[in-house]
């Protein structure tokens, strides 16, 4: 080989490395490109306008914005008693959607868990609702609250309790109670599979152990089952929190926030702001204070789930 023809290889073949070594390590965010694009086009985007349109008095149609900095959100929390109603009732009923349809899905996670094929159907039957979309649930629902035909009075002025029959969903004081029944019918089969898949990975040595020692039902639940549902908890809980801060749905199915104003939520109230009485600027700031509070239970568990 020529000397020449030696150099220009000796030259050229770190370069050649080199940029070898670059295509390499931008190969990975060359596929990712088209989803990143996509995810900032039509949420990252989004979002940020929505925060910049928070600090806005808008009519969401027209060329015409005034700043009125953190007056929104002041409003929000301070001023408007309609949103601090819908923030107690977000509060509220993110505490029932928590503990209720939690703890009924591990009760029944835990006697159904196992292969029987009665236990195997009624997973199914609870777990069906979960599958279906909450706006046909809440179309159900509100038919079998129907105070003249509903299913629900109907049964109650048969068994002689007619007495309990009314309108639910128009009385002030059960209309929300009455909605959370729903959601909860809805909500409960979700973290019953979360649950049941959870059992499943608790070694069965530890059942037979406890079980040899003598261990009653409740100390093997304490002891055993409990602990070995530590990560199952963490999901369900967050998941819960996310669902209970974010309902929308059922509310707007159901009672459209009625009667008066009396069930809304902060979803429901910002989608009445934007769209209804033409106020996108304090809708906008709406859904940054639900998105506030949601991330301030996200992060946790993300970090959480990012670790284990």
């Amino acid at each position: 080989m020529p000397a020449s023809l030696l150099k220009f290889f000796v030259t050229v073949s770190p370069m050649a490395g080199k940029h070898a070594r670059v295509i390499r390590s931008a190969t990975p965010w060359l596929f990712l490109a088209p989803a990143v694009f996509v995810y900032s086009m039509f949420l990252v985007g989004p979002m940020l306008f929505t925060l910049y349109t928070s600090f806005y008095e808008w009519d969401g149609l027209s060329d015409t914005m005034i700043y009125v900095g953190l007056r929104n959100y002041i409003d929000i929390l301070f001023n408007d008693e309609v949103s601090q109603l819908a923030l107690r009732n977000n509060l509220l009923w993110t505490a029932g959607a928590v503990t209720i349809p939690t703890l009924l899905g591990l009760l029944l996670a835990v006697g159904l868990n196992s292969v029987s094929p009665v236990k195997k159907l009624l997973r199914t039957l609870y777990y069906m609702p979960a599958v279906l979309p909450l706006i046909s649930v809440g179309l159900i629902w509100g038919w079998m609250y129907n105070p003249h035909f509903g299913v629900i009075n109907v049964f109650l002025r048969a068994v002689g309790l007619e007495q309990w029959a009314g309108g639910w969903l128009s009385s002030y004081s059960m209309a929300l109670p009455a909605t959370f029944i729903t959601y909860v019918w809805s909500h409960v089969g979700f973290p019953m599979m979360l649950y049941l898949a959870g059992l499943q990975a608790i070694p069965r040595e530890q059942y037979e152990a406890a079980r040899i020692d003598g261990a009653g039902l409740w100390s093997t639940f304490r002891n055993i089952t409990l602990p070995g549902l530590a990560e199952t908890h963490v999901i369900v809980l967050s998941l819960a929190v996310f669902n209970g801060f974010r309902v929308f749905d059922l509310i707007y199915t159901m009672t459209y926030g009625g009667p008066g104003r009396s069930t809304h939520v902060l979803g429901t109230w910002m989608y009445f702001q934007t769209f209804q009485y033409y106020e996108a600027g304090y809708g906008a700031a709406l859904s940054w204070v639900i998105a506030a509070i949601v991330l301030v239970v996200a992060i946790p568990y993300i970090r959480r789930m990012s670790r284990d």
